[in-house]
């Protein structure tokens, strides 16, 4: 059984008060710092360009005098010069604007590569007890989509936030030289625009968050479903998932929806307040030219710094919806940043590079949601003893073993193993000396050898043909297509049942465990393959430290020693003779299995 936690309370106004929070967007711009250099060359190539943006709006209003000021003049050297100029201006522009794309791509490449790997390798030290309560297809959308979110801040939006923060600066400064009177018409509109874009984007920021979260539970959904696409379909249950993805979509498209129309409003009302502050600009700008305060040149100057201070105002505006776009998402990423595990690691731990083996429970007692799980649990296993564990379903035997590698903490008591406190030591050394077996086997999606190399891999192929060998896999390996480099695919799917107990066994002998868990590993095989894997076992375990959860009790019967469990509690420990002879509660199952045996044979 998988303990879970209870939901906490708190949780969901630590996750609202993080993504109101913007220091947030400090911590994520902490993953460009190894990309400093590139980024500052990118944000020089912007200033640059934007510097040159600046340039030649003057050079046009110069370009513009030269011709219609100039009428029926034959020097056209003025007019030469200034065409060249601005030629070399676009040239400069585009040469710098290139850089600033190429660096900047760089950048945020990194970022995101660094921070997928940081968010990954963080997911892979939570316990059990974090993935129980959270669904694969949700962890899976954090490092995925909402890590993809926040690449434009951490690279371009910034890169932006300089070049049009210095565009808009450099042009309000030309626009007042070029004509103080038509500047104030001009740049009386931008306080409007600028409440306009913060009070629209707290919006926006807020539903970004919904539609991420929408997105996230979709996934979820997606993905138990086609994990267990064999479950649905012998269920006839397509309709059933079909309808289930479809609300979650559904949810999604209308979150998104919401988003697309506040970001077409503020599109819109962005767009009014530029073209109509434009308008006015050409009203009074051109009765300024008809009573000659103006020259045409200074007016078409003055309408490109305009322009300029508009789209610079609207490129803010679009960086500003990234800003709150990339702190709904960047909100999800932290929070699971911000797990800690409840394993937590001894300050000193003790070096563990080689266990004798010996494991004992003292007193050991675990409780989740709210109910005692084990207790009083206490016993002593010698180094290399073979110990099965039988009772019926429910009896807390999974549970008892999951303690030894540490998957949970005990609430009460302690689990020891070489004489000392499992939490004496560090996580990976212990782990490092328990192999595990279990029911349902997990093989992943590559090649037999890479599957059996899990369990070191470091080992020559030798070493993985011998541990093959030894688990009574190299033969069905063999015949194979492609040997030791077949594919197995997800899961282990293109194997039959045995055959993926039997490269799991194959893993385990390779990792040469000092402690080794086997939870009801040939349950669900058939007779043939059960004595294939169970002759494998019988190997595997010489010389061990084993825990045997045995389903079939006639599997264990040459066990040194059988601990029988019920409600959690250890109701009787002895030899198969000894407990057959005393009767109970073993001896009940035994002949319960022997008849059902018995009429399973008629």
């Amino acid at each position: 059984m998988t303990p879970r936690s209870g939901p906490r309370p708190a949780a969901s106004a630590r996750r609202d008060a993080r993504q109101r929070d913007p220091r947030q967007l400090r911590r994520l711009l902490a993953y460009a710092r190894p990309y400093r250099l590139p980024f500052v060359l990118g944000v020089l190539a912007t200033l640059i360009s934007s510097g040159l943006g600046l340039v030649f709006p003057r050079l046009f209003g110069t370009l513009i005098d030269a011709s219609f000021l100039k009428v029926g003049s034959t020097d056209t050297g003025p007019l030469d010069r200034t065409v060249l100029s601005l030629l070399g201006i676009f040239a400069l522009s585009a040469c710098f604007g290139a850089a600033q794309a190429y660096l900047l791509a760089r950048v945020g490449a990194g970022v995101v590569a660094d921070l997928r790997r940081a968010l990954f390798s963080h997911l892979l030290s939570l316990s059990p007890r974090f993935f129980g309560n959270h669904r694969t297809g949700d962890l899976t959308s954090r490092l995925t989509s909402d890590v993809g979110t926040v690449q434009a801040v951490t690279s371009t939006a910034l890169a932006q936030l300089a070049s049009q923060g210095f565009t808009l600066i450099g042009s309000v400064l030309l626009l007042v030289q070029t004509s103080p009177r038509l500047s104030l018409l001009t740049l009386a509109i931008i306080p409007l625009v600028i409440g306009t874009a913060v009070t629209i984007g707290r919006r926006i920021r807020r539903v970004s968050r919904e539609v991420q979260d929408a997105v996230a539970a979709a996934n979820g959904q997606a993905e138990e479903a086609i994990s267990g696409v064999r479950v649905v379909q012998s269920f006839t249950a397509e309709g059933l998932e079909e309808e289930r993805y479809g609300q979650g979509v559904l949810a999604s498209f209308r979150a998104a929806l919401r988003r697309a129309r506040l970001q077409a409003l503020m599109t819109g009302v962005m767009s009014f307040l530029t073209f109509g502050a434009l308008a006015l600009v050409l009203w009074f700008g051109g009765r300024q030219v008809m009573s000659g305060a103006l020259t045409p040149g200074n007016l078409v100057t003055f309408l490109f710094y305009a322009l300029q201070v508009g789209g610079t105002v609207a490129a803010l505006t679009g960086v500003f919806n990234q800003f709150q776009e990339a702190l709904g998402a960047s909100s999800r990423i932290f929070e699971l940043l911000d797990e800690r595990s409840d394993l937590p690691g001894p300050a000193a731990p003790r070096p563990l590079s080689r266990a004798e083996g010996r494991v004992r429970f003292v007193d050991v007692g675990f409780t989740y949601a709210g109910a005692p799980a084990l207790q009083d649990i206490t016993f002593d296993v010698p180094a290399g003893q073979v110990v099965a564990l039988v009772g019926p379903s429910g009896a807390g035997k999974t549970t008892l073993v999951n303690l030894i590698p540490r998957f949970w903490d005990v609430t009460a008591g302690r689990v020891e193993v070489d004489g000392h406190d499992v939490r004496a030591y560090a996580l990976a050394d212990l782990r490092r000396q328990v192999g595990l077996v279990p029911q349902e086997t997990l093989l992943f999606s590559g090649t037999v050898a890479e599957n059996i190399l899990y369990g070191r891999p470091g080992a020559s192929q030798a070493e993985v043909e011998a541990a093959a060998h030894a688990a009574h896999a190299h033969e069905f390996i063999c015949e194979l297509e492609g040997g030791y480099g077949a594919v197995v695919g997800e899961r282990g799917v293109k194997l039959s049942g045995g055959q993926r107990q039997r490269v799991a066994i194959a893993r385990a002998i390779l990792k040469d465990p000092r402690i080794l868990i086997l939870d009801e590993a040939t349950s669900a095989l058939d007779n043939e393959s059960e004595a294939l894997v169970q002759a494998a076992l019988e190997r595997l375990m010489v010389g061990r430290t084993t825990f045997v959860v045995a389903h079939r009790l006639s599997t264990i019967r040459s066990a040194d020693r059988i601990l029988v469990m019920d409600a959690g509690r250890v109701v009787a420990d002895g030899t198969h003779e000894g407990l057959m002879a005393a009767g109970g509660l073993y001896r009940e199952l035994y002949e319960l299995q022997f008849r059902q045996q018995q009429e399973a044979r008629r």
